[in-house]
């Protein structure tokens, strides 16, 4: 039955005159509206406010600059977006349609605005409450390109409109693909990938033009809300977004159902590793600094390809190798450690929410450095145990005391001086006035013992300091000083006693570079990182040249190489335990330990190779008890190049040049061996010709008048003068300028600082 009525009622809502002040009405609202709407739509970019489409045509998103190791794979990016710009041909089809379903369906059918979708916003506001978005790719693509212009977290209806009118202009400007090929090279992906290419790459380790359909749905499922559905992160948010994009390319027409089911159920398979960062992190900062010298913002914008000349191998071992003996003294197993560890500094930080970058840790550090000798190309660099707690570079930045490790500077000079490897210095106590204020200065050796006389060639095998500073005064501290800068050494030598142990701070880099000079038998070559900058076309703007420096002649050069392999063979060399008995290829280097034991070093070569370790505290402390640089630095660099000699032949050894003579000697006189003469006492020894020694041995004769220091060998020619080794010992040293401040070494190269016997030394 029917509702009744009332007849009033019924007469009200047929009144012709209700009907038409309702129809008045809503015409008032809709004019009123589209009033509101057109005064918005044209003030939406009042005042110059929206941003010009003229450049569209000729634009080039910035492109991040990458790095490659010098077998061209690729460590890391420069910039503040990972992006590599491809063409539309070049990306696969599945990925077009995959965002095309996902973020613009009818992107060919419309002029910038899906009207769709904007009366199916509104409606959804309306009737559900619920905002849903309306943005096409175009309007995506205006906010993406000028985010200072457009803010993306300005949701206004402002916003909105001006977006909508900018993407309106571009469509009526440019082609539908072009619109598509800059929105897919712009978009946020995640991971500091910007561009499907970019995002490929560090996801799947493969180009955009290779993904599959499950791959392509993965990143077209990103930009919803790219840190939820990054991949990496949230793999379980990736899938469930992914497979969304699969239903939608299915309803799009795009996949038969079966193969929709079929790539649901494909497995996540992203790359293990799509570049290196993190690795070589000292080594990238350093090149950065140098090409942002050179280049500027265009470094990071673009997209310059950095070939460098880092061997991520031999940077993969440095870093193994650094680190496991860092740890290994750090354990006790070298004695007693009396300070933090790193891994306890690390958990206390954990602990307090103590993470601020430092310059000064207050853990034990290290640096290593590997360059190729022939052409001084940094192979591995390794700047500290931490870059992203401290970006301080310390084997560019630092400057360190060099101790033992400085000697090789003075065996050289002595040795270009004519001075033969058998000249007798003598090891014993040695005291001298520096500073009529001071106390006498009284240096000593690691092991406070002294063995008397011996040649130099094992004064400094054995890195004894009385003999080497005997030997330094000798040929005079200018030679040393000159000596030293004809190595590269750029920092200050003071001309004082105690440089010729190593007193004087150095930058670790060109004290290790200098050696290179010992492996290329008289040639420095220059540390370069940097193999050539091309721009993103392949067209080459800087490509630095192998840059090296003529040191020493060849057979002089020789000689002292011959003497620092002697620390790695001979019996008591002071690297034999930790590198000779583990290694089966020709090498040489020399230790060196500083300042009371607050730094360890170890620089060792091959014909190859130079390899440089240093251990010690950014604010320098005694790292412990019996610290010596080749039993704390040196097994890192035995760990080092025995991991890459498993991979490569080995390096040959130095030819003896042509010129040089050779004669046996007794090592206690420097004389001619005589029959007589203890054969452990004898030896071969190699001489620039005029520097062999013209007596025999006079502490081995008879009473019959065998020939001793005062009859000449025969065929032998005389000794340049003042370079007898046969004479007595030289009395006491000259004194140097009052006033030097001294400091004195030991056995490895200890250098503990004193002046006159008191206190540490200037640093």
């Amino acid at each position: 039955m029917a509702k009744w009525v009332p007849m009033s009622v019924r007469r009200g809502w047929h009144s012709p005159r209700l009907r038409r002040r309702v129809l008045l009405a809503f015409l008032g609202v809709v004019t009123f509206g589209c009033a509101v709407l057109a005064a918005a739509w044209s003030l939406a970019c009042a005042g110059n406010t929206c941003p010009s489409i003229a450049l569209l045509g000729g634009y080039s998103a910035n492109q991040a600059s990458k790095v490659y190791a010098a077998d061209g794979r690729l460590i890391t990016d420069l910039g503040l977006e990972r992006r590599t710009v491809v063409p539309l041909s070049e990306i696969s089809p599945a990925v077009i349609d995959a965002f095309l379903a996902t973020e613009d369906k009818r992107f060919y059918e419309h002029h910038g605005i899906d009207w769709h979708r904007v009366i199916g916003a509104a409606a959804n506001v309306v009737l559900k409450g619920k905002v849903t978005g309306a943005s096409t790719i175009t309007m995506q693509l205006a906010g993406n390109l000028w985010p200072e212009d457009i803010n993306r977290r300005d949701r206004s209806f402002r916003r909105k409109l001006r977006e909508a009118k900018v993407a309106m202009e571009i469509e009526r400007t440019y082609s539908k693909d072009r619109i598509l090929e800059l929105y897919l090279n712009q978009i946020n992906l995640g991971n500091r990938a910007f561009g499907v290419e970019a995002a490929s790459q560090r996801y799947f380790g493969k180009s955009a033009r290779n993904l599959n359909v499950a791959e392509a749905a993965t990143l077209a499922a990103i930009p919803k809300a790219p840190e939820r559905y990054n991949p990496r992160r949230h793999p379980d948010y990736s899938v469930q977004r992914r497979n969304v994009v699969i239903t939608l390319l299915r309803d799009a027409g795009k996949l038969p159902a079966t193969e929709a089911e079929r790539w649901k159920a494909y497995p996540l398979l992203l790359s293990s590793r799509s570049d290196y960062s993190g690795v070589a992190d000292y080594f990238v900062e350093f090149v950065r600094q140098q090409l942002d010298a050179r280049f500027g913002d265009d470094l990071y914008t673009q997209g310059y390809r950095i070939y460098t000349t880092l061997d991520l191998d031999m940077q993969q071992a440095a870093e193994r190798a650094l680190e496991a003996q860092l740890t290994a003294v750090e354990s006790g197993k070298y004695g007693r450690f009396p300070h933090p560890t790193y891994a306890q500094v690390q958990q206390k930080q954990a602990d307090t929410g103590d993470d601020d970058e430092n310059a000064n840790t207050p853990y034990l550090q290290g640096l290593l450095v590997s360059l190729e000798a022939k052409t001084g190309y940094i192979r591995a660099m390794v700047g500290g145990r931490d870059f992203e707690e401290s970006k301080f570079n310390r084997v560019t930045q630092s400057r360190r005391q060099p101790g033992s490790t400085f000697k090789p500077f003075v065996l050289s000079a002595a040795v270009e001086a004519g001075v033969p490897l058998s000249h007798i210095v003598v090891d014993s106590s040695l005291q001298m006035d520096i500073d009529p204020s001071q106390p006498l200065w009284t240096p000593q050796n690691y092991d406070l013992k002294y063995l008397g006389p011996m040649t130099i060639r094992q004064a400094v095998y054995q890195s004894r300091n009385i003999p080497v500073i005997r030997l330094g005064l000798e040929i005079g501290e200018q030679s040393v000083v000159a000596e030293a800068a004809k190595f590269g050494l750029s920092t200050r030598v003071p001309p004082v006693p105690s440089m010729f142990i190593g007193s004087a701070d150095v930058i670790p880099l060109e004290m290790i570079a200098a050696y290179t000079t010992f492996a290329n038998l008289g040639t420095r070559t220059i540390p370069n990182a940097i193999l050539r900058v091309e721009d993103r076309n392949g067209r080459i703007l800087w490509q630095p040249a192998v840059r090296s420096q003529y040191v020493m002649d060849p057979a002089h050069a020789w000689l002292v190489t011959d003497v620092l392999r002697d620390v790695v063979r001979a019996k008591n060399g002071t690297a034999v335990g930790s590198v000779g008995s583990q290694i089966n290829f020709p090498a040489g280097g020399k230790t060196g330990t500083t300042n009371d034991g607050n730094d360890v070093w170890y620089i060792g070569f091959t014909s190859e190779l130079v390899t440089g370790v240093w251990m010690g505290f950014d604010q320098p402390k005694k790292i412990m008890a019996n610290a010596q640089g080749g039993r704390l630095a040196a097994p890192a660099w035995t760990a080092m190049m025995r991991e890459i000699y498993e991979r490569r032949a080995a390096p040959p050894g130095w030819d003896r040049p042509d010129g040089l003579t050779l004669a046996e000697i007794d090592r206690e006189s420097g004389g001619l061996a005589t029959p007589l003469c203890p054969k452990d006492s004898r030896f071969v020894e190699s001489f620039s010709p005029g520097t062999e020694p013209v007596n025999y041995c006079p502490l081995h004769t008879n009473l019959f008048g065998f020939p001793g220091s005062s009859a000449p060998a025969q065929g032998t020619t005389p000794l340049t003068p003042g370079a007898v080794p046969g004479a007595a010992p030289a009395a006491a040293p000259p004194r140097p300028a009052a006033g030097a401040g001294q400091t004195t070494t030991s056995a490895g190269g200890t250098a503990s600082g004193v002046m006159g016997g008191h206190g540490p030394p200037p640093r």
